[in-house]
């Protein structure tokens, strides 16, 4: 009990509710009560702009630290199967996303959400604006973290690489003890606003709604990959999918794809003979580190959502088409925490996207609560991806060998 009061899911529902209610207390009542209710939304709205400041300040530190240092990696463990490997990632993450954008404009619009701003409080004013510029626009540190991590791998730069690799320790760092631990505070004053105004409290079935439609989305992009995978490698994927059970289970208990690694390694060795051992020593951590396809179907889904009920109307195809091709680069390069891809990002939501801070809070909040069911999808996923690898060895004659699989801190 004590382990799951601890766990950040916890205590970003726990931020939520106490959010929710103060902000109903503070737009009801008269005279004293309602000068009180002011008062107190007076220090929400300014908290609320100040963590918002920080996070944002935080977001192209944790592009250049994740992004660069992983195309180093990939780069000094350069191979033929590497490259295989990191497609077939690459594909699933964005095929899920195009699958995941293309529901979302046929669903969200048939979903009851109300988008109209009548009957909403207006939000009393910030008492004072302490502004953090951030060292760099995103796309910046995008372009810079690219450029950087080929330009190191072109010329064996060690010390360069070297230094990226202890940037982004710092930055997990940053990550894990500085942006998470700040999140249930940022996301209880910012539904405490939501919940001020009245717009929450009308949305809480459609995002209930949301959640459910999102984990189906994950069974029909696993049922796809496998099939995919059994017609690329003409072996049957139910002999793989079927020992996935325990893999999938430990995943939603741990939400982590690292806790999850030794029991997804086991059940891939009981896949035999679809599943060669080299394949699996090999696929498998890698894979945990860079296939993601579960989280991003989820983040799409989301982030039109959200911009529906917010923002009154759903990104344009180009636009989100932009953000989802985006969205796999970052995917490969996102932290081990939990809400690792959302974190990650975080930038292109705010950048590409144009979300305020209301709209990254509700967007870290919902993809937090179901990330358990995410990370399960992305780990048996794995297993699909491996197949296609054994399917390619097998047809160009790869002799068994051992691989040192690419490792993320």
């Amino acid at each position: 009990m004590k382990k799951v009061m601890k766990s950040l899911p916890f205590r970003l529902l726990l931020g939520v509710v106490i959010g929710i209610a103060a902000g109903q207390l503070s737009g009801t009542g008269t005279g004293a009560l309602k000068a009180a209710g002011d008062a107190l939304m007076n220090v929400v709205v300014t908290v609320k702009f100040v963590l918002a400041e920080l996070i944002n300040f935080c977001v192209p530190l944790i592009v250049i630290g994740f992004i660069a240092p992983s195309i180093t990696r990939l780069g000094r463990n350069a191979s033929r199967m590497l490259g295989v490997a990191l497609l077939c990632a690459y594909s699933s993450s964005i095929l899920a996303a195009l699958f995941s954008m293309a529901a979302g404009y046929g669903i969200i619009p048939h979903l009851s959400i109300v988008t109209e701003a009548e009957g909403l409080r207006e939000l009393p004013e910030i008492l004072f604006r302490l502004e953090i510029p951030a060292v760099m626009n995103v796309m910046s540190a995008l372009v810079l973290s690219v450029l950087l991590g080929l330009a190191a791998t072109w010329t064996k730069a060690e010390t360069v690489i070297n230094l990226l690799e202890e940037f982004q320790k710092i930055v997990l760092q940053i990550v894990t003890r500085v942006v998470i631990p700040l999140l249930p505070a940022f996301i209880g004053f910012t539904f405490c606003g939501l919940s001020y105004e009245g717009t929450i409290t009308k949305q809480l079935p459609v995002f209930i709604g949301v959640v459910l439609i999102v984990i189906v989305g994950h069974f029909i992009w696993l049922a796809v990959l496998y099939i995919a995978a059994g017609i690329y490698s003409g072996k049957n994927p139910l002999n793989v999918i079927r020992n996935y059970g325990p893999a999938y289970i430990t995943a939603v208990g741990t939400m982590s794809s690292a806790a999850t690694l030794a029991v997804a390694l086991r059940c891939a060795k009981k896949s035999e003979p679809p599943l060669r051992d080299d394949m699996v020593d090999f696929g498998i951590p890698l894979f945990a580190n860079i296939h993601l396809c579960g989280s991003v179907l989820t983040e799409v889904f989301f982030v039109m959502t959200v911009s529906r009920i917010l923002y009154g109307s759903m990104p344009s195809m180009g636009t989100m088409i932009l953000f989802c091709l985006l969205l796999g680069v970052f995917a490969i390069g996102a932290p081990g925490v939990p809400g690792g891809t959302v974190m990650a990002s975080l930038g292109l939501i705010t950048g590409v996207l144009g979300f305020d801070e209301a709209g990254t809070a509700l967007m870290l909040t919902i993809f937090a609560l179901q990330d358990s069911f995410g990370t399960a999808c992305n780990i048996a996923g794995d297993g699909a991806l491996t197949l296609i690898l054994s399917g390619y060895a097998e047809r160009h004659d790869s002799k068994e060998q051992s691989f040192e699989p690419v490792k993320r801190d």
